[in-house]
């Protein structure tokens, strides 16, 4: 089965059951710092599992491109990718366990054609904070799923969410398939070993985690599931690997036409180089491009590993090019947003490669000094902390080094390496947890305000500025401290002009505009004179939110009630983050 045939079978599927199909959402999150990327689809309807009303209704479905950065270490065996598709459906406070399990099972052994004897569930079995879910057991040996094949596990397999340190969560119930391999004694879904394979996972969001800690229960029950694409076509086509199927296949065709190499013999780089040109392309279409903060440093280090993991398969020449025209071939007709980014994308993706070049070239100048002076003084090992300095300054991946290192006949102390990159990681983690601890995934009267605001400053913009000069919005993103908000602009604002927009904003608030919102079909809401800038994001009806009569644009919420609200806001920064795109940084006090 292709990857198509999957989608266009779980789309027809729900559609009869009652579900809309909305689009996918953007890569990168629109007002929600508490991720890089859209990590699942479940993470742009964060505001609706809360219970804001959807304009689309009660039942969802779509296929939502996702990037995960914490398995970027993980690429290179044959089953872990960083940008991947996930296929799900959404109960927004409507059906709930009993409905989601019995179509799930039937979506699988009904329609896919899976053999019910070789598929297991797990369930929650509950602990001190939340019960165990008897009710989803109970379901499922309903269905026909035998009792030894129902396994009740802990919190940390069969419970998901929040993403970050509060929002939407609850218990799970994971479907897995049994490959066929032979395990071992204790195997059981959920085991690393390859026997068991996830293949769908139903999520039952009827709490919320607060900044504190606690666990509320939400207003409404939700139902959240996700159906990786690539790995169910894998298992549909009886592949265990995953790099053999037709949105990965043709990259790893074109690698092996430029380097003049098979797959087959050498198939981790292979792997690192088409998982990292998939997931870039991605990522530029949507507007992170290579720099050396948030979503641009993944997309940074992920371009800079492929190019060396490039020169160990002989590729020297540029060619990036070619890759990001293949990848955009495979999905283009799924996401036709990106198409119009593909020469630019192709420029950016060359451009970072050959800064990096230079870096590489430094690197092996370093390597050779210290193999030089291991030589010198008669040693064979290199350090961990010279093989760390190999990797974090110069880009160098522990099986580079290790791989150079035994050209000349020297070792390399991994076990230390491993150890200081562990250390790295964990560093890395509480800062990332630290920076994305709250935002607009909590729903908090704040981050409200902020978005609120966010509205207020894009009209004030598009005023002081005039339409005509081509202002509009790229994106934005908000914490409870602050807004940062980016527009197109082809030039830098001017002292004065950064003043009438902070005034013209000031004066809304102290007019206390109302708030409200109406939910009309796109083209209405288009043709009522709504701003709308995210184009294949939007589905068929959508909400159009009026600030009085200064600002009408289309946005999901959440809103104040009125701008008096907001208190006093404040811009406090100016600058320039691309070509003709500017940001601000702005307070409210």
């Amino acid at each position: 089965m292709l990857a198509s045939e999957l989608r266009e079978k779980y789309f027809h599927f729900f559609k009869e059951r009652g579900h809309i199909h909305i689009p996918s959402a953007p890569l990168l999150p629109e007002n929600d710092p508490t991720v890089l990327f859209t990590p699942a689809g479940m993470q742009p309807l964060v505001p609706y599992l809360l219970g804001e009303t959807h304009p689309q209704g009660r039942r969802l479905v779509n296929v939502q491109r996702c990037i995960r950065t914490n398995d970027i270490v993980e690429v290179g065996d044959a089953s872990h990718l960083t940008f991947f598709e996930m296929l799900g459906n959404w109960s927004l406070g409507d059906y709930f366990k009993q409905e989601s399990l019995a179509w799930s099972y039937e979506f699988l052994t009904n329609v896919l054609g899976l053999d019910p004897l070789r598929l297991a569930v797990t369930v929650f079995e509950g602990d001190d904070r939340a019960a165990r879910d008897d009710e989803s057991a109970a379901i499922w040996r309903k269905l026909g799923m035998p009792s030894e094949r129902i396994f009740a596990l802990p919190r940390e397999d069969n419970w998901w969410g929040p993403v970050g340190s509060s929002g939407p969560c609850g218990p799970d119930s994971e479907i897995f398939f049994d490959t066929g391999k032979s395990g071992h004694p204790g195997c059981r879904p959920g085991c690393p070993c390859g026997k068991w394979f996830e293949i769908w996972n139903n999520v039952f969001m009827e709490y919320k985690r607060t900044p504190k800690g606690e666990y509320e229960k939400l207003s409404q029950r939700n139902v959240d599931t996700g159906m990786g694409v690539d790995r169910t076509v894998a298992v549909l086509n009886g592949m265990d690997d995953i790099f053999r199927i037709e949105t990965v296949q043709p990259v790893v065709d074109c690698l092996e036409r430029l380097s003049g190499r098979a797959y087959a013999d050498t198939p981790r780089p292979f792997r690192i180089i088409s998982d990292h040109v998939r997931a870039a392309v991605m990522a530029i279409a949507d507007g992170a491009h290579p720099s050396n903060v948030d979503a641009g440093y993944v997309v940074r280090r992920m371009v800079r590993r492929a190019v060396v993991y490039a020169h160990q398969l002989g590729i020297t020449q540029p060619f990036f090019g070619e890759l990001s025209v293949v990848v955009l071939d495979i999905f283009s007709p799924v996401y036709p947003e990106i198409v119009t980014q593909c020469d630019s994308i192709a420029q950016v993706l060359e451009q970072e490669a050959q800064r990096f070049e230079h870096t590489l070239e430094r690197g092996l100048k370093q390597y050779h000094r210290v193999i030089g002076n291991l030589l010198e003084n008669e040693q064979k090992i290199i350090s961990a902390e010279q093989a760390f300095d190999l990797f974090q300054t110069y880009g160098f991946p522990l099986p580079l080094t290790v791989e150079l290192a035994e050209q000349a006949d020297l070792q390399v102390d991994e076990a230390g390496f491993e150890h200081l990159f562990a250390e790295h990681q964990e560093i890395s983690r509480r800062g990332m947890d630290k920076k994305f601890g709250g935002g607009l995934g909590d729903h908090t009267e704040q981050s409200t305000r902020y978005h609120t605001a966010t509205h207020l400053l894009h009209a004030a913009l598009r005023q002081v500025l005039d339409t005509e000069a081509g202002v509009r919005q790229m994106g934005s993103n908000i914490t409870p401290e602050r807004l940062r908000f980016d527009f197109a602009a082809v030039q830098k604002l001017t002292p004065e002009q950064l003043q009438q927009v902070e005034a013209l904003v000031n004066q809304q608030i102290q007019r206390d505009l109302p708030v409200s919102y109406e939910v009309l079909p796109r083209e209405a809401a288009l043709n009522s004179g709504a701003l709308a800038f995210f184009g294949e994001k939007y589905g068929e009806q959508v909400k159009v939110y009026s600030i009085g009569d200064f600002s009408k644009e289309v946005c999901g919420g959440p809103h104040v009630a009125h701008t008096a609200e907001l208190g006093r806001f404040r811009i406090v920064k100016e600058e320039a983050v691309g070509r003709g795109v500017r940001r601000i940084r702005a307070v409210l006090e």
